[in-house]
């Protein structure tokens, strides 16, 4: 059985959904992973480049990379109120910035948090583009006028004196009627099928194993990749982005994601 080169991040949600895949809580039926825990952006180029066999990526580099890769329908991050905020400094603009002038942080040029943005600001373009745990520092900062936060950022901005604009997954969702595809897994088209298949549903049963022995404590492999965060935070961060679409996206999900597919196509922002 061949090594599968398997990439995903270190958030919570990801290392929560693979543990008992990739820590053999459940019967791996022989195949061994060798794991890259990277930002989501990172795992987006080198999808681009073809680079493993099995990644997260962003829904936002999808149209880029479908004629490479075919999409799982578990282990992704789909639903409702999970979208990216856009936040400012309301202590040093006195008021929303000016749309038409803002720099603006994003999380990656291939993320879905870019894509959402520009469906919402399709008309701004003064991008600073930087890895998702700086960007609250750059708004606090002044470097930029918004910044557009994922993963656990959303529950820490508040904290630290920074004021929501937007909820752009509740934008997409009111345009389109539809739940917010974030990140997503996908096989290289040069796996058999039936490989791809299997573990495809070994990840079910990976997100299967956890819902039901993880619930009270979390697993020692989430909370070694998130150490600079509270297990509250942990526990947020799990309870939003790991949902029933995490099994099995289903039609509902697929549905969305053609959708954010048709948003890029318009825009032409990536």
């Amino acid at each position: 059985m061949p090594l599968i080169e398997l990439g995903f991040s270190p958030c919570p949600n990801d290392t929560f959904i693979f543990d008992a895949l990739v820590n053999h809580k459940i019967d791996t039926k022989g195949y061994e992973f060798n794991v890259h825990l990277q930002d989501v952006q990172t795992l987006n180029e080198w999808a681009i480049q073809g680079k493993l066999n099995i990644s997260k990526i962003s829904y936002g580099v999808w149209p880029l990379v479908k004629n490479k890769y075919s999409l799982l329908n578990s282990g992704g991050a789909l639903g409702k109120g999970v979208g990216p905020l856009l936040i400012y400094n309301n202590t040093i603009s006195q008021g929303l910035p000016d749309a038409k002038k803002m720099r603006v942080a994003i999380p990656g040029i291939n993320t879905t948090a870019h894509l959402l943005f520009s469906l919402a600001f399709p008309n701004v373009t003064n991008k600073i583009f930087l890895v998702f745990d700086e960007i609250e520092e750059a708004v606090l900062s002044g470097k930029v006028d918004a910044g557009v936060i994922i993963h656990e950022n959303r529950f820490t901005y508040a904290q630290k004196g920074l004021t929501k604009w937007m909820d752009l997954g509740t934008y997409f969702e009111e345009t389109f009627n539809a739940p917010i595809p974030l990140g997503g897994i996908i096989a290289r088209n040069d796996m058999p099928a039936e490989q791809v298949n299997e573990i495809d549903e070994l990840i079910k049963q990976s997100v299967e194993y956890a819902f039901k022995n993880s619930y009270e404590v979390l697993p020692d492999y989430v909370q070694q990749h998130s150490q600079e965060m509270s297990v509250a935070v942990m526990r947020q961060h799990i309870d939003l982005y790991v949902n029933d679409f995490s099994m099995d996206m289903g039609d509902t999900g697929r549905v969305a994601i053609a959708q954010l597919e048709k948003v890029y196509s318009n825009l032409h922002v990536l």
